[in-house]
């Protein structure tokens, strides 16, 4: 597995398995057959509310946990510095796990300094590799960044053909920043499965178009995390590693971004009233 090398010198695989939207009863399945394929980069969230089935799953594959790179994520009800340290808590317990990997801040809304302050005494102690965040835009990026000691190693956010984020890519790439890939299919929107550029590049390589997407993300450096309740298709996300796109095709997909999210704007005041208001726990 090709891997990318955080800031901190956390070598982290750029490919994944994203547990988003999979049911609890589902899980638990799902994550022992991306494990069975190869994955070893799993990524959950408090917020999922399956980070107790992907634990088991961790458990019962008999793979040693240093060959595993787990993320979960801090949601915006437990913000601040005495909450983040007993969410984390928490997580680590329903995932079954001594440390994680990577420990992300949900959304960028609620005390984040007062959970980043939190989160830097947990990477100091040891319990966990690299911290980072998820969803932030370049301007709470940069304060958070020039207000704290530790540098976020990664920054998660939607990023696809239709929403590419480049110029915030290089941001991220001169602040020290790894950027991360949630939604690299857009979740079909915009019929990207059957839009004609990307079909036109798959037939070329004898690939599908999810394969495309994932090669194109890939090659800009990307770690990106694509999810899957089927066997056949994680095992088609995984082989990604066998053809290159050219430049002009590298090209053809940059033309297609639109400059914009596909599902919600972190900027939206409703937006932020509905996230900042959403209950995990009483």
């Amino acid at each position: 597995m090709q891997t990318v090398t955080l800031n901190n010198g956390v070598a982290m695989p750029i490919l994944g398995f994203g547990v988003y939207q999979i049911p609890p009863e589902q899980t638990e399945q799902a994550v022992t057959e991306a494990l069975a394929a190869g994955y070893r980069l799993l990524d959950t969230a408090a917020a999922y509310q399956n980070e107790e089935a992907v634990g088991r799953a961790i458990r019962n594959s008999g793979i040693p946990r240093e060959e595993l790179f787990v993320t979960t994520k801090l949601w915006i009800q437990d913000a601040g510095e005495d909450n983040a340290r007993r969410a984390f808590d928490t997580s680590l317990r329903k995932l079954g796990l001594d440390h994680l990997d990577l420990y992300l801040i949900h959304q960028p809304f609620g005390d984040v300094y007062g959970s980043w302050r939190a989160m830097q005494k947990l990477y100091r102690e040891g319990r966990v590799k690299a911290i980072g965040v998820s969803n932030f835009y370049p301007d709470r990026l940069v304060d958070l960044i020039d207000h704290n000691e530790v540098t976020p190693a990664v920054n998660q956010v939607e990023t696809h053909p239709f929403f590419q984020r480049t110029a915030e890519q290089e941001l991220m790439r001169e602040r020290g920043v790894q950027i991360e890939s949630w939604g690299p299919f857009a979740e079909g929107r915009n019929d990207l499965f059957t839009h004609p550029v990307l079909t036109d590049i798959a037939r070329e390589h004898g690939k599908s178009v999810p394969q495309v997407v994932l090669r194109w993300l890939i090659q800009r450096e990307v770690v990106v995390i694509p999810k899957s309740v089927r066997a056949d298709r994680m095992a088609e996300n995984l082989d990604v590693f066998d053809f290159a796109l050219t430049e002009g095709e590298m090209a053809r997909i940059a033309a297609m971004d639109t400059g914009r999210s596909l599902f919600f704007d972190h900027r939206d005041p409703a937006m932020v009233g509905r996230l900042g208001t959403a209950r995990l726990h009483d």
